[in-house]
């Protein structure tokens, strides 16, 4: 491999969320990848800071290119110009959308168990969160259609955000799901918001379908929300986009997204999206194959040594959703226990809505030698937990 991912990079003192947390702890929670981004991004940084003015940044014609020529050739998405609008973060246009495209005391449905932080640009917002839950059957998630059309039918439901692919479970939505969406939304009124941050981090062989691409129907009624950030780890940078073929909402959005102050780049954010996407296809390909074997390290471990827990099938995302009903019902009792007794840090499932309950996430993005120490934690941790119940 041409890239290095087995490099163990001390993160400490240098104020990383995930790694602000006492030492001898072991962070595998949040997510964000213990990998140094790609070096053509690093490259472009050092020049950019080398030129030694940080002034104020513009959005320049070749931001828009890169996001063109990226959906089109990876995912066969073909956008104009006009449809994209920059933005420092996804969870900003989440926010921004509910505000502009709701009003209070509307409600915004979501399919638990999904991304925590939508919970939050719901309910911060004065909105109320309408869960639609997956159906969980053979260790399985798929869509409860009749439970999600009986919810988009509600006249007070003017918002779907949809996690696409779907964090936590590692769900790819095939073209035919996403169709079906798409016309129950439009039928019922309700807009879709697509988080689709996690596109480009399937496994090897899998490929994820951009909503807005499915068809005439989808790509109306939809806003997008883009970002190299999970990708190329590249978070910290603040840089995403909203991708809004219809001129209505666009320019809605677009007015919202001002207002709040969320659509000026910083002197880095623009460069180092384009310099992801014209330059960081190899080194992504090259870490998509680290972490799929990653992924089936911890599948094989946990099939050989840890009874009671099963992972559930992940096409996409780095992230890892365990099934731990097997030892207990109670999944952040448990991810407590585990930190207080081996400092592994994981995340409760109830975070992701309360059918989330028997779940841990793990996150596996970080170096093979860091990864089985935190099995080894898991392992160990586990062993006394069942001891103890």
């Amino acid at each position: 491999m041409k890239y290095n991912f087995d490099k163990m990079i001390d993160r400490r003192g240098v104020g990383a969320l995930k790694w602000e947390i006492p030492q001898g702890e072991l962070p595998m929670w949040v997510a964000d990848m213990d990998f140094e981004t790609a070096p053509e991004i690093i490259e472009f940084l050092r020049k950019r800071v080398e030129h030694g003015i940080f002034g104020y940044s513009v959005v320049t014609d070749d931001w828009y290119e890169a996001y063109q020529n990226w959906w089109g050739r990876r995912h066969h998405l073909e956008m104009e110009k006009d449809w994209l609008i920059f933005a420092t973060g996804v969870i900003p246009v989440i926010s921004s959308a509910v505000r502009k495209l709701t009003t209070v005391g509307e409600n915004v449905l979501i399919q638990t168990p999904v991304y925590n932080i939508f919970f939050n640009c719901i309910r911060n917002n004065g909105r109320n969160v309408l869960e639609s839950p997956l159906l969980y059957e053979g260790g399985v998630y798929s869509i409860d259609f009749d439970d999600l059309e009986k919810k988009l039918a509600d006249p007070q439901t003017t918002l779907m955000l949809l996690c696409n692919p779907h964090n936590p479970v590692g769900k790819i939505w095939d073209r035919e799901t996403l169709a079906k969406i798409g016309e129950l939304c439009a039928r019922h009124h309700v807009l879709v918001l697509s988080d689709e941050i996690h596109c480009d981090l399937t496994d090897p062989g899998c490929e994820y379908v951009p909503f807005a691409s499915v068809s005439k129907t989808c790509r109306d009624n939809s806003v997008t929300c883009m970002a190299p950030t999970k990708t190329f780890n590249i978070a910290g940078l603040q840089t995403a986009a909203a991708m809004v073929p219809n001129p209505v909402l666009r320019h809605k959005l677009n007015r919202r997204l001002n207002t709040d102050e969320v659509a000026e780049p910083n002197v880095f954010a623009v460069g180092a999206a384009v310099a992801a996407f014209n330059k960081g296809e190899a080194w992504l390909e090259e870490l998509r194959a680290y972490i799929g074997e990653n992924k089936r390290c911890v599948r094989s471990f946990v099939e050989r040594k840890l009874e009671g827990v099963s992972v559930v099938p992940s096409e996409a995302t780095y992230l890892l959703w365990l099934d731990c009903s097997g030892i207990t019902k109670d999944g952040g009792e448990l991810a407590a226990f585990i930190r207080r007794d081996s400092g592994l840090y994981l995340t409760e499932g109830e975070e992701y809505g309360a059918c989330g309950r028997q779940f841990i996430r793990l996150n596996p993005a970080c170096p093979r030698e860091r990864l089985m120490e935190g099995l080894e934690r898991l392992e160990k941790s586990l062993a006394k937990y069942g001891k103890k119940h």
